[in-house]
């Protein structure tokens, strides 16, 4: 995280004390204040002095303004991660039960139907690229049967949502419809969320089926499950309670790393669906050269990272009892 914020720092530089001090101007009529900008955040002081004052704005949520997003880029990750946030849940429960549950059936009958089957989902899962996928599904559930519209929720839900009497409990839709007992608002939310959901999930799947296949496959040939079997425990108990534990561990690495990519911002399912999530906002800010708005989608992905990495450490020790946190 430390090198991540180094790296946006030292880019920042290329940019003139001006031009940086321009960033924390909302209004266009402000621009005259430059110099008093660029001495209230130090802006021609030394580069590490420059750097310590940064990282305090940071640490207190001072990310400036984003042009893109129309407010500061703290409100701005406020506003856009919830909606990133419920899109992954939604689709990374299905996909780890589908994909670890497949997988492992996919192994234990190899060569059979079941089998060729699962490998040629994934195999067309992994190589249909899913902006292709997700037009496929709009014009289909859209376009022709009109069930699942793209967006976020309609003009009705989104009156509802911005009323005074309309209590953001925790900032995520689905759940503060469900605690405002509001159920046309909720049911109007989930089935917005459907299309770009089953669009992760069609594509995610294919590749943690695949891992935990191969992974499956790996622990089944080894000595400890002819061993097992050979002292006469059942099939049901070799593979739940031996192979699949350890089958588990490249899962959990890969499942980490999927649910940071998730949390991240899927931009092309985001774009497609026009989903106001945090990987749509990071790349119109690109294309519309708002710094602010680039960096603070860049330490977010960043700091989701690292935490994913973190989780991913502890579900090591969790899932195998010989690894420890500390080693």
């Amino acid at each position: 995280m430390f090198g991540v914020t180094a790296l946006l720092f030292l880019c920042l530089q290329f940019l003139s004390p001006e031009m940086r001090a321009s960033l924390y101007i909302k209004d266009p009529r402000q621009l005259s204040q430059l110099e008093s900008v660029i001495e209230k955040y130090g802006l021609r002081k030394p580069m590490p002095v420059q750097y310590a004052l940064w990282l305090r704005e940071v640490a207190h949520g001072e990310l400036v303004y984003s042009e893109t997003a129309k407010m500061p880029v703290a409100e701005a990750i406020r506003a856009f991660f919830p909606a990133t946030f419920e899109l992954t849940v939604l689709s990374f429960i299905p996909i780890m039960v589908v994909g670890v549950y497949f997988g492992v059936l996919s192994a234990v009958h190899r060569d059979k139907f079941i089998d060729h089957f699962t490998r040629f989902v994934a195999i067309t899962g992994y190589s249909l690229p899913s902006f292709v996928l997700g037009l496929l599904l709009l014009m289909v559930f859209y376009g022709k049967l009109h069930w699942f519209p793209p967006g976020r929720y309609t003009l009705e839900t989104d009156m509802l949502v911005h009323s005074d009497s309309f209590r953001h409990w925790t900032g995520l839709l689905t759940f503060d419809c469900l605690l405002n007992r509001e159920w046309g608002a909720y049911v109007d939310v989930v089935k917005h969320m459907l299309l770009p959901a089953s669009t992760l999930l069609y594509i995610s799947v294919a590749l943690l089926l695949r891992i935990t296949r191969s992974s499956m496959l790996e622990e089944l040939s080894k000595d400890y499950v002819r061993t097992a079997r050979a002292k006469g425990l059942p099939e049901n108990v070799v593979i739940r309670k031996h192979a699949l534990a350890n089958a588990l561990i490249p899962v959990v690495t890969l499942a980490s790393l999927l649910f940071i990519g998730l949390l991240g911002g899927v931009v092309i399912t985001e774009t497609v669906f026009d989903f106001p999530g945090i990987g749509r906002w990071g790349v119109q800010a690109a294309q519309q050269l708002d710094v602010p708005g680039v960096l603070g989608s860049t330490m977010l992905a960043a700091f989701m990272f690292v935490m994913a990495n973190l989780a991913s450490d502890i579900l090591y020790a969790v899932v195998d009892p010989r690894i420890r946190v500390g080693d």
